[in-house]
């Protein structure tokens, strides 16, 4: 190991172990897919969804990296928020247990949800002697320096949970994360359900200025407009993924619009805390309809309490399908630039018998 690879520290040790146990015993349907896709089931790492007929893939030779031994490389994992998310902790927890488990030496930088620390950390990191990238991006825009840099190194570039505006197979190899336009419609078919189709609803936005945000927010609009035009959106405000900016806001919307029947949050902290913002404002459970997208512990845990009406999984759990990506593509092998993963849906029908499946 170099000086400079990072440790794992005691707690992200238990966290792994707590993580480890919340695991079921569901298998994909063969050991090649299972070694592909990494474990499913319950608290498991991902499930790819089939590709597409002609989905556009990606190898070292087209990219221009070349084949590497990928057990005797180092990686870089830029994490782009602080980890109080638990999105965010088990994001780091699945890739740091993945490196381990493959017994790749693994550097690690956190932005602390500063977008010019996470290019100077990523800058950092190639400078450190990273083969390979995984990058969480915080924004979508601004990565030419880090392209720039990364190219001239013939560094390739995993990235995971949000894409970055550039092209596949040249500035980096793939995307792996969620549809997120598909989540937003997922969502609003709960609220859908949960309203009847008719009502006056909200939205806590996420973070501006990257994918997610404008992916959820378009395919929620989208379904609401098509399947349930009795639904007005009357409200609409960042609450910056954040459980406290979540709950500012939904204090605001409780005091402008009081009548208010359903509230859409882009991720479940922002979704709990409006839940403690209709609490401090005396509502009761289920009073106003919540929808959310995650998939924490918490909040399918609010809707056992009934508070919150429904969740859409996203999958934090990165390390496996990330890993075997990157052993394919330094293997010479064909890998898609667009990787989407499977996610399920936390709702009164299965809420408590599936809790132990949330992170």
């Amino acid at each position: 190991m170099k000086p400079y690879a990072r440790r794992l520290t005691a707690t992200t040790t238990a966290l792994l172990t707590a993580l480890a146990l919340a695991s079921g015993c569901a298998k994909s349907e063969d050991d090649a897919d299972k070694a592909k896709q990494g474990s499913g089931g319950e608290g498991g790492g991902q499930i790819a969804a089939q590709p597409a007929k002609g989905a556009a893939t990606c190898t070292a030779g087209q990219y221009g990296g070349k084949k590497l031994d990928l057990s005797k490389a180092t990686v870089g994992f830029s994490q782009s928020e602080k980890e109080a998310n638990p999105f965010r902790i088990a994001e780091t927890a699945s890739i740091k247990a993945e490196a381990k488990k493959r017994g790749v030496e693994l550097l690690t930088a956190n932005a602390q949800s500063q977008f010019s620390k996470q290019i100077s950390d990523v800058q950092d990191l190639i400078s450190k002697g990273a083969d390979l990238l995984v990058i969480a991006p915080l924004n979508s825009d601004g990565w030419e320096p880090v392209l720039k840099q990364a190219a001239a190194k013939k560094v390739p570039i995993v990235t995971v949970d949000r894409k970055i505006n550039a092209k596949a197979c040249k500035d980096y190899v793939s995307f792996i994360g969620s549809d997120f336009v598909e989540q937003g419609r997922r969502a609003a078919d709960q609220m859908i359900k949960a309203t009847g189709g008719k009502g006056k609803i909200a939205i806590l936005l996420g973070a501006p200025g990257n994918n997610v945000t404008t992916e959820r927010t378009k395919g929620f609009r989208d379904r609401i407009e098509k399947k349930a035009p009795g639904l007005k959106v009357v409200f609409k405000q960042t609450g910056e993924f954040a459980r406290e900016k979540g709950q500012q806001v939904t204090e605001q919307l409780i005091q402008s619009k009081p009548d208010i029947d359903g509230i859409y949050a882009e991720n479940d902290e922002m979704g709990l805390g409006a839940v403690n913002a209709l609490k401090s404002a005396g509502k009761k459970a289920g009073q106003v309809k919540i929808v959310t997208v995650d998939g924490t512990r918490n909040a399918v845990q609010g809707v056992v309490d009934k508070w919150i009406h429904g969740v859409i999984e996203s999958n934090p759990r990165f390390g496996p399908l990330a890993f075997s990506t990157l052993d394919d593509f330094t293997a010479g092998k064909k890998v898609g630039q667009t990787i989407v993963i499977k996610d399920s849906a936390y709702t009164p029908a299965n809420a408590e018998q599936d809790l132990s499946k949330a992170y």
